[in-house]
């Protein structure tokens, strides 16, 4: 039955210490926009970043075009295949420049493309804004948050002396200014309450709000809106509230979870204080117990920012520069991440790499068929997005910015051509793909730090 009643698009549920942002509704449009909900949606743009590089030989699919076959690394995308841009050879020639060895001039680069000046303080300065950020004064001033920063690594301080950076430029890919990181939030809870509560604790506070889910927080209002929604948007709205109350239970049973502190060895006590490593850190860092179940936990999270229209563009690092996150959980694989990454071509090393690789690819493929599966209008919320994931190198081994592994999902509203393993001329500056997808938002801009054109291929 239809209803000629409409609530606000920033309608929010609302209790006493917590706020949720809401879907679309069909109660928020007149019946001719709904009839236009394909160009009626907004784009979000997400930026996803993998330290240490790939596997070399087992990344880029062996046909160019549409017909093209996935490569072992990226298989786990198999279900999203269609909705992929894979690029070759863009280069990221900024992270080019005397002194400029290892891994830190290609991770604050990464969405700057543009040169960072070589430091050992806290005087550092990444040569410009981020791509994202620049979005994010377009696009996200309207929103909650103009922009979602996460991670799984905390920033890191500290001179790393074997190339002479401050660890501070591994740990950011995001930048307000040249001189302004963004920081990010690498803790599910925190990452959550940010989203959906507003209630800080003061002298007045009363300390079993925090205990309570933000569900029975908003209870009333929430009842209170079912009851003047259409069977539709009712349906919509109970999805919605079940994907948050699923995401806080799980952030309760990972808290409740046993600390390994009994199992340390002085070998690993030592491995902790050169990480800088908290105790509450060392189970999912040291012996990866639950990395996966967090990482998914924050792409739930990203969704759910998303869906609500809370933002419309984040960024997420896998790991920090060097990262020596230890990825034995997985079969088959002994050793830490930048570890391998330097394996000298040994086929043991090569092996455990791209096993780790493939990891990566899987939570990808998770937060890409997380959004494929939340209808939005004649779509789904990653036909309305465009998720960009690559590293700042290539291989691990050489160090080498050039030929990125770089990978666009999500049709952007229809503006970009997915299904495509695109071949673009060597040394193709990383900069041009961020211009044409400023331009795929109705950003003006002539140029992006070192760009030299757009990517034509990939508009639709």
């Amino acid at each position: 039955m239809s209803k000629s009643w409409q609530i606000s698009r920033r309608r929010m549920l609302k209790g006493l210490g917590a706020t949720i942002a809401l879907p679309w509704l069909e109660a928020m449009g007149s019946s001719s926009f709904t009839k236009t909900l394909s160009s009626s949606y907004p784009t979000r743009s997400a930026f996803f970043f993998m330290p240490n590089g790939v596997h070399p030989e087992q990344w880029t699919p062996t046909t160019y075009g549409r017909n093209f076959e996935l490569s072992p690394i990226l298989q786990p995308l198999k279900n999203v295949k269609d909705d992929l841009l894979i690029l070759n050879e863009l280069m990221n020639q900024s992270a080019i420049f005397k002194g400029a060895d290892g891994h830190y001039a290609k991770t604050s680069s990464f969405l700057t493309s543009q040169q960072i000046y070589k430091t050992t303080g806290d005087n550092i300065h990444s040569g410009g804004i981020s791509v994202d950020q620049l979005i994010a004064q377009y696009v996200g001033q309207d929103n909650l948050f103009s922009s979602l920063e996460y991670g799984l690594e905390r920033i890191n301080s500290g001179i790393d002396a074997n190339v002479g950076f401050t660890r501070l430029y591994g740990s950011s890919i995001s930048w307000k200014s040249a001189t302004q990181p963004c920081s990010k939030e690498i803790d599910p809870r925190l990452a959550f309450n940010r989203l959906f509560r507003d209630y800080l604790p003061n002298q007045n506070a009363k300390p079993d709000v925090w205990k309570q889910s933000v569900l029975d927080l908003v209870l009333e209002d929430a009842q209170t809106l079912q009851r003047k929604l259409g069977r539709t948007d009712q349906d919509k709205l109970e999805e919605y509230l079940e994907s948050i109350r699923s995401v806080e239970k799980r952030i309760d049973n990972q808290a409740q979870q046993e600390k390994y502190a009994d199992c340390l060895t002085p070998d690993m006590i030592r491995e902790m204080e050169h990480l800088n490593l908290r105790l509450d850190e060392f189970s999912e860092y040291y012996l990866g117990s639950d990395v996966t179940e967090k990482t998914k936990l924050m792409f739930d999270i990203m969704a759910l920012a998303f869906w609500s229209d809370a933002t419309r563009v984040t960024s997420f690092m896998f790991g920090n520069s060097v990262s020596n996150r230890n990825f034995s959980f997985l079969d088959g694989v002994q050793g830490s991440h930048h570890q391998l990454s330097h394996h000298q071509n040994s086929e043991v090393n090569l092996h455990q790499y791209s096993k780790i690789n493939q990891w990566h690819m899987e939570q990808y493929a998770y937060f890409l068929e997380k959004l494929k599966s939340i209808p939005e209008g004649d779509g789904t919320l990653l036909d309305h997005s465009m998720v960009v994931l690559g590293s700042g190198l290539r291989d691990g081994n050489r160090h080498s910015p050039r030929n990125l592994p770089i990978v666009v999902a999500g049709k952007a509203g229809g503006k970009l051509k997915t299904g495509q393993n695109l071949l673009f001329p060597e040394e193709t500056p990383l900069s041009n793909l961020y211009l044409s997808l400023l331009h795929v938002l109705d950003i003006p801009a002539d140029c992006f730090a070192d760009s030299t054109g757009e990517l034509c291929e990939i508009y639709a």
